[in-house]
């Protein structure tokens, strides 16, 4: 069986309420070869596993249910329900058995609508595992039950789902959000929450990855209180959770991500059995942390969400939390456990990019780190991904003296936050276009934007990203000649990668051994007017020296500092005294 992939819009819907007829059919004496009499402890324990699964215990639920299994022949309703345990304690396989077997009773029993859900679900969860012919044998089952009706029904509504995840992957984004408009009216028409939810973030997912945040933001929010309202089936809840969280890092929208994961995180652990999920909550959960500095913590719950999704087979999440691990080693300044896991979470299927190009960058290999954005910004077209690789991309090739290229991407990036000024999207593009201007030489625009960026990253909360604005902001100011406010926002600087613990960052304000650095006469020149927020072209007329041969200096003053920037450049030379206050 192919491996499990996280749930996630727009890419797989799950089963609806488990909604059963107030009188259910008595489970009935299973056949056996060696036959006994069943007596009423037989009962009790499907009774108990009932119970079991009305408090989502899910794994006393399962295994009851299992039990009763064993010595009944349990009527379909009870199939489902122990089907639904087996999916949240991830057991996907033992999942669609039962679900198959629920199929086959409703079927005999001529109940279509419920025959109809079972195949469905099949359906696609063997489309989402890549078993594509099953797959499409299942859908046709479910499909041929709703042709046989000749009204509108709920069922039509379910079968335009996999029509918006086949418009949504070749591009059609327009058409897939009309049809998931369709899907949700349907369910609004007929009462089905599940369905309303479902179709409504699938919309707002598309929505938001076709740059319509705020409407998409809208139907996100919607669902999301039919989730914390407990108005949707388990396994619903699930999907819906993640997929909003999901879509709200798409926009970036960073408040929504931590409000809406706060409140995963409590749904997960009021279901302490549960497996499903869990991965993903706990990718979520870490992500949250390393942007509030609780970067210990962050790194306790990636590799808990690593955990979690391996032993439910979710490929998916375990790589986003190796990349997660990647990302916090890389910042707390241990490039070994940063390299062991990009490579965990490229094992998994998860692009370990833009966190090992950076890594590349603050090891010294500017030309590699360089070579490996500009393959993945060329090869990469999707809206979301682009606005996640933009930032690095501009800082590590401002590092390798690509002005030009640089300032492109930034303007790319500022088009991608317009009209998200507030957000953390905002505040990266305000970031990216500061750090450009302070190269062009134009330091007091920089400033502004790198101001505004400083506000927004601490309205969030966000103390690591407001030590690398004033970190710039120091530059900036040192360029204007107020060296005051440069030292004052410097120590601030170093102050916050203190508090989180950014043992890469701290170590450009260490003092060094005499002559640590190894420049050249030529190279301290160079450092000295980099140090004075001096741009390549300013440098060269200074010294009387070409643009090309002012890039190799600072790219040879990079390699020997072991720092990944101008701005650490600056940062090491003021730390270390080898700054010229005349510059």
């Amino acid at each position: 069986m192919a491996k499990r992939h996280d749930p996630q819009p727009p890419a797989e819907p799950v089963p609806g309420r488990q909604r059963h007829p107030a009188g259910e059919a008595r489970a009935v004496t299973r056949p056996r070869a060696s036959a006994r009499t069943i007596g009423a402890a037989d009962g009790d324990v499907l009774d108990r596993g009932r119970e079991a699964f009305a408090v989502q215990a899910w794994r006393r639920a399962h295994r009851l249910l299992a039990a009763a299994d064993g010595e009944l022949l349990l009527c379909p309703a009870d199939l489902e329900r122990l089907a639904t345990a087996a999916y949240m304690i991830g057991r996907e396989g033992d999942y669609l058995a039962h679900l198959e077997r629920a199929y086959r009773a409703h079927s005999d029993a001529g109940n279509a609508h419920e025959a109809f859900r079972c195949a469905y679900w099949v359906g696609i969860s063997l489309a989402r595992q890549g078993a594509v012919g099953p797959a499409g044998g299942w859908l046709g089952r479910a499909r041929r039950l709703v042709d046989l009706q000749a009204q509108d029904c709920v069922e039509r509504g379910y079968l335009l789902l996999p029509v918006v995840f086949e418009h949504a992957a070749r591009g059609a984004r327009r058409t897939a959000c009309d049809v998931a408009a369709r899907a949700r009216a349907c369910g609004e028409r007929f009462g089905d929450a599940d369905l309303l939810a479902l179709a409504g973030h699938v919309q707002g997912d598309i929505l938001v990855r076709d740059g319509r945040v705020r409407e998409g933001l809208t139907l996100l929010d919607e669902a999301m209180v039919a989730a914390t309202a407990d108005e949707l089936s388990p396994i619903v809840t699930g999907i819906v959770y993640c997929g909003v969280i999901l879509a709200c890092r798409e926009a970036h929208d960073v408040r929504r991500a931590r409000e809406w994961t706060a409140r995963l995180t409590a749904w997960c652990e009021q279901q302490s059995e549960m497996v499903a999920f869990t991965g993903r909550c706990l990718v979520h959960r870490a992500e949250v942390l390393q942007l509030e500095g609780e970067w210990d913590e962050a790194l306790a719950a990636a590799r808990r969400a690593v955990d979690r999704s391996l032993r439910a087979d979710n490929e998916s999440a375990a790589g986003e939390a190796c990349y997660r691990e990647g990302e916090l080693h890389r910042l707390a300044g241990d490039p070994a456990a940063a390299d062991a896991a990009y490579r965990r979470a490229s094992a998994h299927g998860r692009e370990p990019q833009p966190g090992l190009a950076l890594l590349r960058l603050a090891q010294g290999r500017t030309e590699a780190a360089a070579a490996a954005i500009g393959r993945l910004t060329a090869e990469t077209s999707e809206r979301g991904r682009r606005a996640e690789l933009l930032p690095a991309a501009v800082e590590i090739l401002l590092a390798a003296g690509e002005l030009e290229v640089a300032r492109a991407l930034a303007g790319e990036l500022d088009d991608l936050a317009r009209g998200l000024e507030n957000t953390a999207l905002g505040a990266l593009a305000g970031m990216a276009r500061g750090a450009v201007r302070l190269e062009e030489g134009a330091a007091a625009r920089a400033l502004s934007d790198l101001r505004e960026a400083q506000r927004v990253w601490q309205e969030l909360t966000a103390p690591y990203e407001v030590a690398r604005t004033r970190e710039l902001i120091s530059r900036a100011c040192r360029a204007l000649g107020d060296d005051e406010a440069g030292a004052l926002e410097l120590e601030a600087a170093r102050d916050g990668y203190a508090s989180v613990g950014a043992a890469a960052d701290l170590g450009r304000f260490e003092r060094p051994t005499p002559e640590p650095h190894g420049l050249t006469p030529r190279e301290l020149e160079v450092l000295r007017l980099v140090a004075a927020g001096r741009s390549n072209r300013e440098i060269a007329a200074a010294l009387v020296i070409s643009e090309h041969t002012v890039a190799r200096h600072v790219q040879n003053i990079f390699v020997k500092l072991r720092v990944s920037s101008r701005t650490a450049v600056a940062a090491f030379a003021f730390a270390h005294d080898l700054a010229d206050p005349c510059a």
